[in-house]
């Protein structure tokens, strides 16, 4: 008899649009490779709510930011809850997943990153800079951000915002992980080129600096992107962890650590479903 295969739910948007980058391809290749080991059917995620209790486990990848559909999103956590489906990645996580305020939570616990408030009482706190950062707590893809000078920082209307200074940077790298498995780092050597990523040869300090907040996160099964900042003074500074659905530029890799990761991934989701 041959041996029961998993069934899982994989949650994709495959017509967002992306700028200057197709979304679609990644989870195209991402499924086919899982087809090997695990029956797969793709599904946008207004659909699975609906849809998963067929399912040993929903992937969530390339779905777009939750923001455009926030009450199908709390939906869908709340029936995976119900019914006790495994979701990938795990719903546990503290970064992206819940917002932007766990940045306020790293700036007080004196991890290396952008010193973040959301207090016109706090502003004292951070360091002086020609423009500051305006955010949504629950921003995604840069929606809704703005840059002001200082002079205007007292005009904020603080409660869903988050202001940060903005740091002269050298360049932006991230850090892939799979469970907490470094997988590869790309980087954008012109930061007016954010998506124009190369591979980039991460040191033992720089890893460090990454595993860091995996290891803060917590989270046992999943994908996760440490996307940092060089600042001018040679630094690495947390700009976010992307622990929901992020995008892995995959196009930017070799052929081999393409289907690295994705062996990874399989591993992983063998893990999740125990």
């Amino acid at each position: 008899m041959p041996a029961t295969r998993h069934r899982l739910l994989y949650v994709t948007d495959l017509a967002y649009p992306a700028k200057g980058r197709r979304y679609c391809d990644e989870d195209i290749f991402l499924s086919s490779r899982l087809r090997a080991e695990f029956d797969i059917a793709l599904c946008h995620p207004l659909d699975a709510a609906a849809l998963m209790a067929g399912f040993d486990a929903v992937v969530v990848r390339n779905s777009g930011p939750v923001l455009n559909y926030q009450a199908a999103y709390d939906e869908f956590r709340a029936r995976a809850e119900q019914l006790a489906v495994p979701v990938y990645n795990e719903l546990t996580g503290r970064a992206d997943m819940r917002g932007k305020r766990y940045l306020l939570e790293l700036t007080a616990a004196g991890y290396p990153v952008i010193p973040t408030i959301d207090r016109a009482e706090d502003i004292g706190r951070l360091p002086e800079a020609a423009e500051y950062v305006v955010k949504p707590k629950l921003g995604a893809d840069s929606i809704g951000m703005e840059f002001l000078p200082g002079e205007r920082l007292a005009a904020v209307v603080y409660g869903e915002v988050l202001v940060q200074p903005r740091i002269d940077f050298r360049y932006e790298v991230s850090f892939y992980f799979v469970d907490d498995d470094f997988q590869y780092a790309l980087y954008a050597p012109d930061p007016a080129r954010r998506w124009e990523l190369v591979r980039y040869e991460p040191t033992d300090e720089d890893l460090d600096f990454a595993r860091r907040f995996i290891a803060w996160n917590g989270i046992r099964h999943g994908i996760q992107r440490v996307d940092a900042c060089r600042s001018a003074e040679g630094a690495l500074l947390l700009v976010e962890l992307e622990d929901l659905n992020p995008y892995l530029s995959l196009d930017a890799l070799d052929e081999r650590t393409r289907e690295e990761f994705a062996q990874a991934m399989a591993g992983s989701l063998r893990g999740l479903l125990g």
